[in-house]
């Protein structure tokens, strides 16, 4: 067996000779990257490799070889996160986390109408005192035209972050739509109170508040204390939350209205309101630290307005996320919790934002990419009965679909998820007050939003005092 291995090898050196004696292939070096590109190729892989929930399951990627660094990023997201994000103007992503948004003030729902085809917009609120507003725009208008131009796949985003755009509203009746007044609007910078709107309704015996809150912002606890103690003072007996179209923001906000909402003696002892899960190293870490809050989040005695309530309303719909759906998880193992609307957007982690500043010391060495920002998926959570990866969102205990083309305004009796919640609490029929004939034209919804920092928003955000902790564990 050894000769025959001998005379294998032997037959093949005069073929690796003749080989070696011609013109050797050079390696393909690839594309020279850019200096600045390998930094921010750096800046990702610290940030992911350490503090990124699933930073053990990163694909073995050289950062030096690629090129592009959003897409470097996105070659290293797990297969379950549709969450994390990479931006290059993180001061107006961290500005719209503040509710400090340019704007037109509106917020939309995108369509297509089945017998046509066409394209358009429908409002779904209008925040007061913008341009939409000053405009005239309300509830369930519909804008057809964009600058002259049909509304289509590829400009139909300028309806929402635009620096100034020309709309054409569309009168839709049973036989058609047809061209109605056109506006002209442009954006603005503007700070928005995300307590939009409350009402109180009495029906069958019962008094019944009504919040529409668009996002958990932490600046705005207040405005949730002015609102919830209007209602107590008008002696609601029964509340009704609208989240149908609020994509989440912050814990402490959550936190603050959950212990707003709860029975106060949840409240008061400071009970568990949910706990997080972080990868092994930052777990492991807290524990060993003895540090709780990092690991849970309680209810709050501290809140100013505690309305002690056992049982709550909830509106939802597609765009109900994040923080969100930690108020319907969180509250719901402690209160009775009854969501009306559609089935939920599906988020049970949290995320937190990182610039280079946070890893860094040398300001020379991130200079020419201090903007650029990371929101990585950090921590899972799951409520004080361990529900948690809702990754389908809740399902609705009464299902009621936001027909948007037959809007009523928000907190309207006749807005039909609304109605439907008034329903169930009184056990009576409400009788439609319709303004109008219902308008019965199919179309299809894809897409929706306020903000070009709505998909971001759906992240459970960790606030500051947890975020600079760990900034200083990754330097």
């Amino acid at each position: 067996m050894k000769n025959w291995q001998k005379i294998f090898l032997l037959m093949l050196l005069p073929l690796g000779v003749f080989v070696g004696c011609g013109e050797e292939e050079v390696p393909d070096p690839g594309p020279i990257i850019p200096e600045l590109t390998l930094n921010i190729n750096k800046f990702i892989y610290d940030v992911m490799s350490d503090v990124y929930l699933w930073y053990n399951k990163l694909p073995n990627i050289d950062y030096q070889k690629e090129a592009d660094s959003k897409d470097y990023f996105e070659k290293l997201l797990y297969t379950e996160d549709k969450w994390s994000f990479i931006t290059d103007d993180v001061e107006a992503l961290e500005n719209s986390f503040h509710g400090v948004e340019k704007t037109f003030g509106w917020s939309l729902a995108f369509g297509k109408f089945s017998n046509t085809g066409n394209l358009f917009a429908i409002v779904e609120y209008v925040y007061p005192n913008t341009p939409a507003a000053i405009a005239g725009l309300k509830r369930g208008d519909i804008v057809v035209l964009l600058n002259d131009a049909d509304i289509t796949k590829t400009n139909y985003t300028d309806l929402i972050y635009g620096e100034s755009i020309k709309i054409t509203l569309g009168i839709l009746g049973q036989g058609g739509i047809s061209l109605g007044n056109s506006v002209n609007m442009t954006a603005l910078e503007l700070n928005l109170n995300p307590v939009l709107k409350t009402a109180v309704v009495e029906e069958g015996g019962r008094k019944i508040g009504y919040m529409f809150y668009a996002q958990y912002i932490s600046d705005y606890n207040n405005a949730i204390d002015t609102a919830l103690q209007s209602l107590m003072n008008q002696n609601i007996t029964d509340l009704v939350l609208d989240l149908r179209y609020n994509p989440g923001g912050t814990v402490t906000a959550a936190q603050y209205l959950c212990s707003s909402l709860a029975p106060i003696e949840f409240v008061n002892g400071k009970d568990k309101l949910v706990t997080f899960q972080w990868n092994d190293k930052y777990q492991n870490y807290w524990i060993s630290k003895q540090r709780t809050d990092q690991i849970q989040v309680d209810f709050t005695d501290t809140v100013a307005v505690k309305m002690d309530l056992d049982n709550l309303y909830i509106l939802t719909g597609d765009g109900t996320a994040s923080a969100s759906e930690l108020t319907i998880t969180g509250l719901s193992a402690y209160m009775g919790v009854t969501t009306v609307g559609d089935t939920t957007y599906g988020k049970y982690t949290a995320s937190i934002t990182l610039k280079p500043e946070d890893l860094y010391e040398r300001e020379s060495y991130y200079s020419d990419f201090d903007n650029w920002g990371l929101q990585p998926i950090i921590l899972r959570y799951a409520n004080a009965l361990g529900v948690t990866d809702f990754k389908d969102g809740f399902v609705p205990d009464i299902l009621v679909y936001d027909d948007l083309l037959n809007a009523y305004p928000l907190g309207d009796v006749n807005d039909p998820l609304f109605k439907a919640a008034i329903e169930d609490i009184t056990g009576s029929v409400i009788t439609a007050k319709k303004s109008a004939e219902a308008r019965n034209i199919p179309y299809q919804l894809f897409d929706r939003g306020f903000s070009k920092y709505d998909k971001n928003k759906r992240n459970l955000l960790i606030d500051d005092a947890s975020s600079e902790e760990i900034k200083e564990q990754l330097k």
